[in-house]
């Protein structure tokens, strides 16, 4: 089965996505023993959607963080690059808008969105930066970004469990069901590789952004960092 290494080619991330796109709804769930759900209840809280609020969902896989904004009423673009996860999406959540397209190259004008998110996808980028700030470009003068990812949890001792649960355990269980184990050997490693707090909220100013900041969910294993474009 296909799986992407730390180069992040963009056609072996988009196969990697192909292979688990049918479970990956519930397999995100198991294995991180119900967590995900929290993550993105407090990611729509701090995104706070309203009726009629233009959002562009990066990354959006099968729609599970397009939903809840959609429900809101927002006006929201669910955009993936992985053909299998908008087949599924669209079977499972068809009245959501979902379009493919590459997150360093978004297929839209500038100043479009009031708002862009990408949860759980950035790290899965090429070019992290890059992302960013093709996101700042199609965010609206005033506008919004929140990014939900992975992170580093603050206590040493728990880093350390965090951690071995990670490189140890997580491709274990995987292994018991997934339809792509390998897929999250790679999860386990891009993880660990990925900038730490501070470093991400820094990138996200390097590129433009303004007021960055962030908060941890779960110690730290999530953080969901938040900052605005210039008016």
């Amino acid at each position: 089965m296909s799986r992407a290494d730390l180069s992040k080619d963009p056609e072996e991330v988009a196969a990697m996505f192909d292979g688990v796109a049918r479970r990956y709804d519930l397999f995100n769930d198991l294995l991180s023993l119900g967590a995900t759900r929290r993550w993105r209840r407090s990611a729509r809280k701090i995104i706070d959607p309203k009726p009629g609020m233009k959002i562009l969902d990066i990354a959006a896989g099968p729609g599970s963080s397009s939903e809840p904004l959609y429900k809101a009423g927002a006006d929201v673009t669910s955009l993936d690059f992985s053909r299998g996860m908008l087949e599924q999406g669209r079977r499972v959540r068809p009245y959501l808008k979902f379009v493919r397209g590459d997150a360093l190259n978004l297929p839209f004008d500038e100043n479009t969105f009031d708002l862009t998110t990408i949860s759980f996808g950035l790290r899965n980028t090429r070019d992290h930066k890059k992302a960013l700030s093709e996101a700042l470009r199609v965010t609206k003068p005033g506008g919004r970004i929140v990014v939900v990812e992975f992170s580093a949890p603050t206590f040493k001792p728990f880093r350390i469990l965090y951690m071995n649960y990670l490189m140890k355990a997580l491709p274990k269980l995987s292994r018991s069901g997934a339809s792509n184990p390998a897929a999250y050997a790679y999860l386990a490693e891009s993880i660990r590789a990925w900038p730490k707090q501070g470093e991400l909220s820094s990138d996200m100013q390097a590129v433009g952004w303004e007021n960055s900041s962030w908060i941890n969910l779960t110690g730290g294993v999530v953080a969901v960092h938040t900052a605005f474009k210039g008016s």
